[in-house]
């Protein structure tokens, strides 16, 4: 907190332009209300072509990116907050960049002993000049099906979808390429999903009580993520205390490998040998109603406010 008398200014930057645009306008309101209660100022400010500006016009003491999608978590809006000189929650520019290309995260998390899916990855030029639908069957072949494919670059699960079938591959590749322009195939991985959220408010990385996902119908889409009711939570995860312990570690273990900062969310699948599969970093998680941060932070029992100005003072200190 500033030296001075008046309460910790958070300047939350939430909407966007990216498809998860109404998500991160959920966020905002909801983490600057979580602040305000807390005792707090927050000012949510959407980002414009003034963004610099007001930045610097408002002086908050940190500012907190809600913004989700490649306007939020491509690196590109972090590499703006540094010339700002304000301190910012979250992954410097280059963490961003190398958690938010799946492909990348996926290899320095193998090469640090992390479990993940193996995979290809096809950029969209590559099938305009091959025969997609033979390459596609071929890594079938040799991966087994289901396939998981999803845009190389994106969040909550647009674009994804899982191919039991190589008909279904003509409708799927439409589907991730209207996200990204690379595509990820990986090894469809049975088992339970679970997240885990990283905070380190000074003392390093710590993993919060991990949450269970477990849709009422199908799997974890982006309806189900954010619709009330059409997914069940379990906080703690239902695991073995050392098969929690395992995951917990990978997932800080991600973290520090990606060069991660105050607040970050690790997903994994554990499958049936309790081998957690690392399947995606994110920059920044989502902090609305039904996602999955906060659940781990109820989960610890902890005002969410509380944790969240804790986090924000560790930003101010790291400078």
């Amino acid at each position: 907190m500033t030296a001075s008398s008046e309460p910790l200014h958070v300047l939350v930057l939430a909407g966007g332009i990216s498809h998860e645009r109404d998500v991160s306008v959920r966020g905002g309101a909801r983490l600057a209300e979580a602040i305000r209660h807390a005792g707090a100022q927050a000012t949510v400010l959407e980002p414009n072509a003034t963004l610099f500006d007001a930045i610097t016009s408002a002086a908050p003491d940190v500012i907190w990116p809600v913004l989700h999608g490649a306007s939020g978590e491509d690196g590109a809006l972090r590499d703006v907050l540094e010339l700002t000189g304000i301190p910012y929650v979250g992954s410097d520019p280059e963490a961003a960049r190398l958690a938010w290309d799946k492909s990348t995260a996926k290899t320095l998390a193998r090469r640090a002993g992390v479990a993940t899916p193996d995979a290809a990855v096809f950029p969209r030029e590559t099938f305009s000049e091959l025969d997609a639908t033979s390459v596609l069957g071929a890594l079938a072949e040799r991966l087994g099906l289901p396939l998981v494919l999803k845009p190389v670059k994106g969040g909550s699960a647009q674009g994804v979808s899982i191919i039991t079938e190589l008909d279904a591959l003509p409708r799927a590749l439409v589907d991730a390429y209207s996200y990204s322009d690379g595509l990820v195939v990986e090894r469809h991985i049975e088992g339970t999903e679970v997240a885990v959220t990283i905070v380190d408010t000074g003392d390093g990385p710590q993993a919060l009580p991990i949450v269970e996902i477990s849709p009422v119908r199908g799997r974890y889409t982006y309806e189900a993520r954010y619709t009330a009711g059409e997914t069940d939570f379990y906080v703690p995860a239902r695991l073995a205390d050392d098969m929690a312990a395992s995951v917990a570690q990978a997932a800080v273990t991600v973290h520090q490998t990606l060069g991660m900062r105050e607040f970050s969310r690790i997903d994994f699948i554990v499958d049936a040998e309790g081998v957690p599969w690392f399947i995606d970093a994110n920059v920044m998680p989502g902090v609305t109603e039904t996602s999955l941060a906060p659940l781990a932070i109820h989960g610890t029992g902890r005002d969410e406010g509380e944790v969240y100005l804790d986090i924000a003072r560790a930003a101010i200190a790291r400078g």
